[in-house]
């Protein structure tokens, strides 16, 4: 007899051995138990979660001499005869390849003649959504008004593409993507029947990469025990065959990535194509380990549900403990907006590559974002800094304190400068910002802003502060005024000017500004009178 991938050996024969879709099991048993049976089931869920598995045993059942709790004996005549797919009770159709309203009317002529034999004449539509329009509108008169010995079982794994007036005369079962968990102690159950030895951790990384389908991780098994046939199945010959990426390799990009290393950061993920590594497949883990490192940044708590060894999972705190919410939210997009585009791309390399860089380099995008990582990375070399400065001798650091303000003011001058201009409808939404504004400034500062007129100059894009007769003395107090402007700043993440205007007599003084407490109301501009 020739060879029988695994997925078609251990195609379960009861519902017992249907793991994952407990809900829909045990609904379909008691229906049967009870002789509740429907004339349409509707069966939706992505691939490999056991659609077919169930319909089929579902055929079983209703025409099975000798049923067990609901399920198929497996001996009797009508059993064998449908696990041999020569029973004329349980007729399978590809609606991929069948989806003519010829297909139909065929299905329309046959049910008009009974069973020879069992009770129930199946029909079994795999891919249901790919009829055309005709096709359902032919099955519509059909599938309202079966006779009674007819059962129809529609799966798709698109269900949205279902008609409304098919869809609302089936039951209708989700099937879920069966947990990693299942997956893996469903392939270490076959394993133990196939006599093939198997490490715990490669059947545990075939049911993560599987993702959902229990189908797609007896394939992934099948092809790792072919390759290396009669040897132990390890984890290293699971990454091998699949073209996997190990966890150490991640962290040590993820390292370099955090030292803005970027010829260490090409120079591994050369190392990875060289290994035959798939480039895809390398994208997706990779984003998924990132995604695993925000969870133990967000809560301690998230460790006990990672999947990973002692030694890992310590390596992996580590990392995570240098790198900023902002910063991992940040490679995460990058990386999940390149899994669209590595699908169509003819360089995959280099498109990979580009985004390793732009990792390294937050300065190539011009982003909130990026310019958020920016500060973050300034923010923690002053802070270091800082700390080396207290470690030093007080003499050497006041010698250290001139040298140093003016390259640090320097510095974050430049990165407010990199911040995109305020538009004229964001500084119509300062005004419910001031109060974060005042709280980053000097009491007696704050107490001036809250006494004072602030209006907003449409023209220059810009705020202006009205004194008074009695706050006049700092019009000129250049500090005060740059203070004031970093606040709107930090508190916007915007470029916004700040001037200090006093009253005037003089009608040329006069310029159309907006008070900032309007916008909520009117949005009309207010002419300000210096008079």
């Amino acid at each position: 007899m020739s060879y029988m991938a695994l997925y078609r050996k251990w195609r379960p024969d009861t519902f017992e051995e249907v793991k994952g879709q407990e809900h829909i099991v045990t609904t379909l048993r008691n229906q049967l138990t009870h002789d509740r049976i429907g004339h349409a089931y509707l069966f939706c869920g992505t691939r490999g979660t056991g659609k077919t598995t169930v319909a089929k045993l579902f055929a079983k059942a209703v025409n099975c001499e000798h049923p067990v709790n609901g399920s198929p004996c497996g001996h009797c005549p009508s059993c064998q005869s449908i696990g041999e797919g020569s029973s004329m009770n349980v007729i399978e159709i590809d609606a991929a390849s069948n989806n003519g309203v010829d297909n139909i009317r065929e299905i329309r002529n046959e049910v008009q003649y009974s069973p020879t034999e069992g009770r129930y004449k199946v029909y079994i539509i795999d891919e249901v959504h790919m009829l055309s329009i005709g096709a359902f509108n032919a099955l519509l008169k059909t599938l309202e008004e079966p006779p009674e010995y007819v059962i129809f079982i529609l799966a798709t794994t698109e269900a949205h593409k279902i008609p409304i007036t098919i869809a609302s005369r089936c039951q209708r079962y989700d099937f879920r993507r069966i947990t990693m968990d299942t997956i893996s102690k469903r392939l270490s159950d076959l394993m133990e029947r196939e006599g093939q030895p198997a490490e715990q951790k490669a059947l545990d990384y075939i049911a993560k990469v599987a993702d959902g389908s229990m189908r797609d991780a007896l394939s992934l098994l099948d092809q790792c025990i072919a390759f290396y046939l009669g040897e132990t199945l390890t984890y290293e010959k699971c990454l091998d065959v699949l073209g996997a990426v190990d966890t150490e390799v991640f962290i040590r990009l993820l390292e370099a990535v955090e030292e803005k290393n970027v010829t260490k950061a090409v120079d591994l993920i050369d190392e990875v194509i060289w290994q035959g590594r798939e480039i895809g497949q390398f994208i997706t883990d990779f984003t998924w380990f990132m995604r695993n490192l925000l969870l133990l940044k967000s809560s301690k708590d998230s460790a006990s549900k990672l999947d990973f060894s002692k030694e890992n999972l310590a390596a992996m705190e580590q990392i995570a403990d240098k790198l900023s919410l902002n910063s991992l939210m940040r490679y995460i997009r990058i990386f999940s907006e390149l899994s669209n585009q590595i699908k169509y791309a003819s360089q995959k390399r280099v498109v990979l590559e580009l985004a390793v860089i732009k990792l390294c380099v937050p300065e190539m995008e011009q982003d909130n974002a990026s310019i958020l990582q920016r500060l973050d990375d300034l923010s923690r070399r002053v802070d270091a800094c800082m700390e080396m400065e207290r470690e030093r001798p007080a003499v050497l650091r006041q010698e250290k304190i001139v040298q140093n303000e003016p390259e640090k003011e320097n510095t974050l001058e430049a990165l407010k400068k990199a911040l995109p201009e305020a538009t004229v409808q964001e500084l119509q939404e300062i005004a419910s910002h001031r109060g974060q504004v005042y709280e980053r400034l000097e009491p007696s500062l704050s107490a001036l802003l809250r006494m004072s007129d602030l209006r907003i100059d449409q023209k220059h894009k810009s705020i202006v502060i009205i004194l008074d007769e009695t706050n006049q003395g700092i019009l000129n107090n250049e500090d005060d005024r740059k203070a004031v402007e970093d606040a709107f700043s930090q508190v916007m993440q915007k470029q916004i000017p700040v001037e200090f205007r006093k009253k005037s007599g003089s009608s040329s003084g006069q310029q159309e500004l907006v008070r900032m407490d309007i916008f909520k109301e009117n949005n009309i501009p207010v002419e300000y009178d210096d008079n």
